[in-house]
C-alpha cells in the first residue's frame, strides 16, 4: 500500500532516522515504538505529508483515503457533535449538506438533487449519520450528548469527538498518535475492537503496551537511528529484538575471540624462526576480520527510586461516607474505604466517573461534601497529579532551580544527580519548566517525590505521556517501595503489576476488591475491561433478536461453518509450526558447525582463499534461511494463537 525507501531525517548533526525501508500492507496494523524523542511522531508526519524528509521518499498508491488523528485540529464548538463526527467523510457529508440545502431552498436543479442522492446511495451515505452515532457510542459519548452542542464536552471528550471523525472517514491508511489518551478502559477496549476489525492499513503509536499486543499485527522500532520492522504484537516484538541483539553480541563475541586466539599466536611465535610464516599468515588474517561495531539505542531507562523517610502507622487513611457533587451532577456517593500500610490500591472506572476527584479530596485539593476523611499517625502523603502544570506552577523556574526548592538544605551537586537519575544531565537542568514535554515534566514531577519521600504515594494517571522504558522503570521503583500506594491508571499492564486491591468506580457507587487486577477479572467474569466471551454472545444474541425462524436458522448454519473451518485450520498448524521449528534448529546445528570451524586454531592456515570464500557464501545463505524459517515458525505461532483465542471466545457458539 505505501511504499517507504530510502527514508532518512535529521535536524542538524542530530539524526533521527537514515536508511529506512518500509513497506506498509492492507489489513496489518503496525505499533510505531521507541523512546520519547527517537523520531516517532516525525516519521508519522513524513507519512502524512505533513513533514518533509531530509532524504528518500514515501509512495501512496493514486486516490488513497488518508485518515490522521491530530491533537490539535480546529473543532467548531458551536456545531453538534454528531454533525462533527459526520464530516469525517467530507464527501458524502458535504453531498448531503449540499443536497439537503437545494430541497430546502426549493430552486435546486432536480438533476443536481438526483446527482447527488446517487452519489450518497453509491458511498452508504444514508448511514453515515448511524455510523457516526454507533462510533460515538463507542468511545464513551452517549447518545443523548451527540445532539448538543461540542462547547458542552470536556476538552478529553472533545479529543473523542475528533477520534470518532477520523474513524468516521474511512481511510485507506490510518495514523494514530496515542489514541487512548483520554480514554478510559471502556472506550479502549471498544477502540481494539474497531480495529481488529478495521479493513485498511494502520500505523499507531501508543505506549500502552497491553493496547498493542491486542492490537498490533507488526511493530515499528525506530532505534540504533533507523527504523527496523518486526513481526507480531509489542510481546513477541521485545523477544524478537532481544534475540536478535543477543545473535549480534554473540557475533561479535565470536568474532573477537577469533582475532585475540590469533594475537595470542602472533605473539608467541612472532620471533620464532619455524612459526614466523604462519605468525604472518595470522597477522594478514587479523587485518581482513571487521568486527561489526553495536550501535547504541536510543532507549534509556530513568532510575526511579522511592524511599519512605519513617515508616506510617498501620492505619493509613480512612475515609467515611465520602461524597461529592459540581451542581447537579453528583460524582461520588458515600464512598467508605480504610487503608492500611503497605496497601497498593488502584482506583478503576470509566471517565467522569469520579476518580480523580476522589485523589484530589484524599490529599485536599479538593473540599469533600459530605463525610469524613482521617489521616492516620505519621502519613506523609506525595502527590502526582494528572495535570503536570497543576504541580509545576507558574514561575519562571529551572528544572535545577524548582527541584532545589523542595530539598533546600542540598548542595547543587546533590540535586544535579538527583535529576541526572531521570535522564536530565548537563545544561539540560537549566532549561525551563515550561519548554518541557509531557514525558519530560512526568519525570521532573516524579524526581520531586524522590526528594521529599514520602511515605504514602498518590498517583493519579502517573503513565500518561510516558515511554515504555519509563513506564518499566516506574513500575519496578514501586515494586519496591516500602510504603502505601494509591493510584489512577488506564493502563492495564501498569495496574496488573501493582496493584494488591481494586476500587472501582461505578454510576452507584463503588466495589472494593481484595485481591490483584487478574483475581478481580477472574472474579467478575463479564467484567467491562476484557469481558471477550460476553460481548460475543451478546452481538450473537442480538444479531439472533432481529430475525425470523429461516433467517435466523441460516446464520446459525454459517456461525456454525465459520467455527468448523476454524477448527479444521487449526488441526494442521501445529504440524506445519513444528516442521518450521525443527526446519530453524537444523539450519542453526550447521551454522554452529562452521562457526566451530572458524574457532580451530589451524583453520585459517588450512583452509584456503577459495575455499573460505565458498564457506562464507555458505553462512550468509544459511543466515538468510534461518531468518526465512524462523519468520515462518512465528507467523505460524502468531495463526495459532489467534484462532485458539478465537475458539476459546466461541466457546458457547454452538449453543447459538
Amino acid at each position: 500500500m505505501v511504499a517507504i525507501q530510502n527514508l532518512s531525517k535529521s535536524f542538524g548533526a542530530r539524526t533521527l532516522f537514515a536508511g529506512a525501508n518500509l513497506d506498509l500492507r492492507p489489513l496489518a496494523r503496525y505499533g510505531l515504538v521507541g523512546a520519547n524523542g527517537s523520531g516517532k511522531t516525525t516519521l508519522m508526519r513524513i507519512i502524512s505529508g505533513d513533514e518533509s524528509a531530509s532524504d528518500g521518499q514515501v509512495t501512496y498508491p493514486k486516490q488513497m483515503r488518508l485518515g490522521v488523528l491530530k491533537q490539535d485540529q480546529f473543532l467548531g464548538d458551536n456545531e453538534r457533535v454528531i454533525d462533527v463526527a459526520m464530516q469525517g467523510d467530507r464527501e458524502v457529508y458535504g453531498a448531503i449538506a449540499e443536497q439537503s440545502q437545494l430541497m430546502n431552498s426549493g430552486s435546486g436543479s432536480p438533476d443536481r438533487i438526483a446527482e447527488l442522492d446517487e452519489f450518497i446511495r453509491v458511498h452508504s451515505g444514508w448511514t453515515l449519520e448511524a455510523r457516526s452515532a454507533e462510533i460515538l457510542a463507542g468511545l464513551g459519548i452517549p447518545v443523548s450528548s451527540q445532539r448538543r452542542a461540542l462547547a458542552t464536552l470536556s476538552g478529553g471528550f472533545k479529543l473523542r469527538v475528533l477520534l470518532a471523525q477520523v474513524l468516521v472517514s474511512r481511510p485507506d491508511l490510518l495514523l494514530l498518535d496515542e489514541p487512548t489518551n483520554h480514554l478510559d478502559i471502556l472506550s479502549i477496549r471498544w477502540l481494539e475492537k474497531f480495529l481488529a476489525a478495521y479493513s485498511g492499513c494502520a500505523v499507531i503509536i501508543s505506549h500502552d503496551r497491553r493496547f498493542l499486543d491486542h492490537v498490533a499485527t507488526n511493530i515499528l522500532d525506530v532505534d540504533y537511528c533507523t527504523v527496523t520492522p518486526y513481526t507480531g504484537n509489542y510481546t513477541q516484538f521485545e523477544i524478537q529484538k532481544q534475540a536478535v541483539r543477543e545473535r549480534k553480541e554473540a557475533e561479535i563475541a565470536r568474532q573477537e575471540k577469533i582475532v585475540a586466539d590469533k594475537l595470542a599466536f602472533v605473539e608467541r611465535f612472532r620471533y620464532k624462526a619455524t612459526k614466523a610464516r604462519q605468525a604472518q599468515s595470522r597477522v594478514k588474517q587479523i587485518e581482513k576480520i571487521e568486527i561489526a561495531e553495536l550501535p547504541r539505542s536510543t532507549r534509556r531507562y530513568p532510575r526511579f527510586r522511592f524511599e519512605a523517610r519513617r515508616p506510617s502507622g498501620i492505619d493509613v487513611l480512612r475515609l467515611l461516607g465520602v461524597s461529592k457533587s459540581f451542581g447537579d451532577h453528583k460524582v461520588l456517593s458515600s464512598v467508605s474505604l480504610s487503608i492500611r500500610r503497605g496497601d497498593r490500591v488502584a482506583v478503576i472506572g470509566p471517565n467522569g466517573i469520579g476518580k480523580s476527584t476522589l485523589l484530589k479530596i484524599i490529599v485536599g485539593r479538593l473540599e469533600l461534601d459530605k463525610g469524613s476523611l482521617e489521616w492516620g499517625h505519621e502519613t506523609h502523603s506525595g502527590y502526582f497529579s494528572q495535570d503536570h502544570h497543576d504541580q509545576l506552577g507558574e514561575g519562571n523556574y529551572t528544572l535545577l532551580e524548582w527541584l532545589w526548592s523542595f530539598c533546600s538544605t542540598q548542595t547543587e551537586g546533590w540535586v544535579r544527580s538527583q535529576l541526572g537519575r531521570v535522564l536530565f544531565s548537563g545544561d539540560d537542568v537549566l532549561a525551563n519548566l515550561h519548554t518541557l514535554s509531557g514525558g519530560e515534566s512526568a519525570r521532573v514531577l516524579f524526581s520531586r517525590l524522590m526528594v521529599e519521600q514520602p511515605n504514602v504515594l498518590v498517583l493519579d494517571e502517573p503513565t500518561n505521556h510516558l515511554d515504555f522504558e519509563a513506564s518499566e522503570a516506574l513500575v519496578s521503583a514501586l515494586k519496591e517501595y516500602a510504603g502505601t500506594l494509591l493510584f489512577v491508571s488506564h493502563d492495564r499492564w501498569f495496574v496488573s503489576q501493582l496493584a494488591t486491591r481494586i476500587v472501582e468506580l461505578i454510576p452507584e457507587g463503588y466495589r472494593d476488591f481484595p485481591g490483584s487486577f487478574d483475581d478481580y477479572l477472574a472474579q467478575c467474569g463479564d467484567d467491562h475491561l476484557d469481558s471477550e466471551k460476553v460481548v460475543l454472545r451478546a452481538k450473537a444474541e442480538e444479531k439472533l433478536k432481529d430475525t425470523d425462524g429461516e433467517s435466523r436458522r441460516a446464520l446459525e448454519l454459517r456461525l456454525r461453518d465459520d467455527l468448523k473451518k476454524k477448527r479444521n485450520r487449526l488441526k494442521n498448524l501445529p504440524t506445519r509450526r513444528d516442521a518450521a521449528l525443527l526446519k530453524v534448529e537444523e539450519l542453526e546445528k550447521q551454522l554452529k558447525v562452521i562457526d566451530d570451524n572458524y574457532a580451530l586454531p589451524d583453520f585459517y592456515s588450512s583452509c584456503g582463499v577459495e575455499q573460505l570464500g565458498l564457506l562464507q557464501d555458505k553462512q550468509r545463505q544459511l543466515r538468510d534461511q534461518l531468518t526465512d524459517a524462523i519468520l515462518d515458525w512465528e507467523t505460524l505461532e502468531t495463526e495459532i494463537s489467534a484462532l485458539e483465542q478465537d475458539l476459546n471466545l466461541s466457546a458457547g457458539g454452538d449453543e447459538i
